[in-house]
């Protein structure tokens, strides 16, 4: 695993694994369920993932999204790729909605609704929490992926 991955908590934060992909709890929440989507490859460039890499997203992001759906209800999704501090290539997914949402021992409002996400506000959780929250989110990809 790269750098990038490690910086997000891996192997702790892990909520599912794919080929070439690994799905994140995100250590801070601007939403409730947010996650980091990261590639397995030292890739700092988008393009410079392999094909088959690119071509796995499309049942990763398939697979998220209606674990999402069944977890917190969003009504938008947000793939922010940011790149800026960490260097490999990830995704912060940020599911969106009015209000807030409840689940794995936590409560959230998405304090950016309507608008774009309010990273400053996010909730940061402790390793307590990280387990609570992060084996609540699995629970809806183990039922997606079976």
């Amino acid at each position: 695993m790269n750098a990038t991955i490690a910086k997000f908590g891996w192997p702790a934060t892990l909520v599912t694994e794919f080929t070439h992909w690994v799905v994140l709890l995100r250590p801070a929440q601007p939403t409730l369920g947010s996650l980091v989507l990261a590639a397995k490859s030292d890739a700092t460039a988008f393009g410079d993932l392999p094909g088959e890499a690119h071509a796995e997203l499309k049942h990763v992001t398939a697979t998220i999204e209606a674990a999402l759906t069944r977890a917190v209800g969003y009504t938008k999704i947000n793939y922010l790729m940011l790149m800026m501090v960490d260097p490999h290539v990830h995704f912060h997914v940020i599911p969106r909605y009015e209000g807030a949402r409840s689940g794995g021992g936590m409560t959230v409002p998405d304090a950016g609704w309507p608008g774009q996400p309010d990273l400053g506000t996010a909730v940061k959780i402790d390793s307590d929490m990280d387990d609570g929250l992060r084996n609540w989110v699995r629970g809806h990809f183990d039922s997606e992926m079976n």
